[in-house]
């Protein structure tokens, strides 16, 4: 309801990502997600590995966003799910991604749907951190604010227009 209001300025905006599985010589599968993220005004680029592309795509988001957001920390994973939605289109179907979130406060759904599960849930992961941003009313901090660890560690700043 939030976003068909005229008002509306989202908090944070996903540019683009990659998420990569791999598995080589019969050793434990890898998944690497790098994210740009463009957060008042301001862009970044963070990547995450993960126990699952979907795992890292998460911890991605988390990285770029913590900086601004640090109430963020404090809301967590507590159920993912996938439906097919057409069966007969076999492995083509579309998906429909549900995620539930959690944080003291309480817990909410979030849902995203596409052909491709990654692109899903990454709706269903935006949905939720979004939603989790107005629930605990947080506002992005400012630069002087943020802790140097967060800034240091986990984000790559990148100037407006510059190619990532």
């Amino acid at each position: 309801v939030r976003r068909r209001r005229d008002d509306y300025r989202p908090p944070f905006r996903i540019v683009d990502f990659t998420v990569i599985t791999e598995r080589r010589n019969g050793a434990e599968s890898r998944a690497e997600a790098s994210v740009k993220v463009e957060v008042d005004g301001e862009m970044l680029h963070t990547a995450a590995d993960g126990n699952g592309p979907v795992n890292a795509l998460d911890l991605a988001l988390r990285k770029a966003l913590g900086a601004f957001f640090p109430a963020l920390d404090g809301v967590h994973l507590v159920d993912y799910k996938v439906r097919i939605l057409d069966g007969d289109a076999a492995t083509g179907a579309r998906t429909r991604v549900i995620i539930e979130t959690g944080h003291e406060t309480g817990s909410w759904l979030t849902a995203g749907a596409d052909a491709n599960i990654i692109t899903a849930s990454l709706a269903a992961l935006h949905d939720s951190l979004e939603y989790a941003i107005w629930r605990l009313d947080a506002r992005p901090a400012r630069r002087d604010e943020r802790t140097s660890s967060h800034a240091a560690h986990n984000r790559t700043p990148l100037a407006a227009g510059e190619p990532s």
